[in-house]
């Protein structure tokens, strides 16, 4: 029996004066389409939290310390991704330092109101609002 490896990412959350923070994607999947900042784990040179805090540095020019990541959730289901079976841990950042501008895989970024969210690549748009419903919102 053949066994295949789901890819692992981070996607994160970042919050600021009831704001969330979203990157236009550069390239496909979902090109010119708004998701939060995140990617790929590097295979055997970082773990999660570590992942989460390169690419929040990489794509929004944000810092922030590991101890400051909080697991919101994992997201695995098989299609959440059409380059294939990823599965997702989602972290809110509670605190960063930094002017956020576009870097990496992120074309520009915007800060977006709650109630005023694009239409989001993947399922970023479950994942922020799981993130709400632990928050009590």
């Amino acid at each position: 029996m053949e066994y295949k490896n789901p890819g692992a990412t981070v996607d994160l959350i970042v919050e600021k004066e009831g704001k969330i923070l979203l990157i236009k994607r550069k390239d496909e999947p979902f090109k010119e389409m708004y998701a939060l900042p995140g990617g790929y784990l590097e295979c055997g040179k970082e773990n999660l939290k570590q992942a989460g805090a390169r690419e929040l540095y990489e794509e929004t020019n944000l810092r922030t310390n590991l101890e400051n990541l909080f697991l919101v959730g994992v997201y695995s289901e098989p299609n959440r991704d059409p380059r294939g079976h990823v599965i997702s841990h989602a972290y809110f950042v509670r605190d960063y330092t930094g002017d956020a501008k576009a870097g990496d895989d992120a074309k520009e970024l915007a800060w977006f109101e709650l109630d005023k969210l694009p239409k989001l690549a993947f399922d970023h748009d479950k994942i922020i609002n799981d993130f709400l419903r632990l928050n009590g919102r």
